[in-house]
């Protein structure tokens, strides 16, 4: 079954411009999630929203936004008010620059989104522009109104289409350098440097999706198993304490259990050196 677009609109790059559909490309569909039931009765709840002073439930036709501008305080913003402020959609993703795929920080990064044209009598215009941006390893940032917001996109070129991210804007992302202003900045010269060096080396690899798999999830889902098959399931063990004296100890125990020989023994520097039941399975095929 084909996936159906979240949103239909025209990607446009100058006088250029073509049909495409974008498509959510993560789903939370496939996770076990949970309803809340009556203990006594097994029915479903649901919930109500209660007046805070007067303790009466508001129904929906009652129930308006509001903006808090003091304690207790709020302006009240109808529905109707809300849709004329915002901006309407032209449906046009307008793309303003071409930068580096590495450009932009991941932290930025909001939701993802594949984009593939909606109309095959464009097909060629939409594999000019990813041929394009292909051949010169760059990602588009374009501007649209999605979801009746004005957003940031980046598109970068993955296989025969696009893949987009809707960027968070510089408000919405924290200041790393406050985060990390008052971590202290030890000096790591020597053995724990080349042993350091040495682990990671023992441990590169490349990323496949499918060597990661949610183990909450699955341990949901063999619980729901267990009650419905009647049958107990075993707790699994807690993880054994791991006791070490000091980080070249640590260093050291690591290096010895890569099952490679550790590094020659490092010369002396004159200065310093320079991170049903749900399916168990949730893997899906590359």
């Amino acid at each position: 079954m084909s996936p159906r677009a979240t949103w239909k609109g025209t990607i446009r790059l100058g006088e250029l411009a073509f049909p495409v559909s974008l498509y959510a490309a993560a789903t939370t569909s496939r996770r076990v999630s949970f309803h809340i039931l009556n203990r006594e009765t097994g029915n479903r709840v649901r919930r109500e929203y209660i007046d805070e002073q007067t303790e009466e439930t508001v129904e929906r036709d009652q129930q308006v936004k509001g903006y808090e501008t003091a304690k207790d305080h709020y302006v009240i913003l109808d529905p109707e008010e809300i849709a004329e402020a915002v901006p309407d959609s032209d449906k046009t993703l307008t793309i303003e620059a071409f930068i580096p795929c590495s450009a932009v920080e991941t932290v930025y990064f909001d939701k993802p989104y594949f984009i593939a044209p909606s109309d095959e009598a464009f097909a060629d215009s939409f594999a000019l522009v990813r041929e394009g941006m292909r051949k010169k390893k760059v990602a588009a940032l374009a501007r649209a109104v999605l979801f009746r917001r004005v957003r940031t996109v980046m598109l970068r070129v993955q296989g025969l289409g696009l893949v987009a991210h809707t960027l968070n804007f510089d408000y919405e992302v924290r200041s790393a350098e406050e985060a990390f202003e008052d971590l202290p900045d030890p000096q790591i010269e020597g053995e724990m440097l080349d042993l350091a060096k040495h682990i990671i080396e023992t441990k590169s690899g490349a990323f496949d999706p499918r060597d990661f798999d949610d183990r909450y999830d699955n341990a949901v889902a063999e619980l729901v198993q267990a009650k419905i098959e009647g049958r107990k399931i075993k707790a699994p063990k807690p993880p054994e304490e791991t006791k070490v004296t000091s980080l070249l100890d640590a260093l050291r125990e690591s290096a010895n259990a890569s099952g490679r020989a550790k590094p020659a023994a490092p010369r002396k520097r004159s200065s310093p050196a320079p991170k049903s039941a749900p399916s168990k399975s949730r893997k899906k095929a590359g």
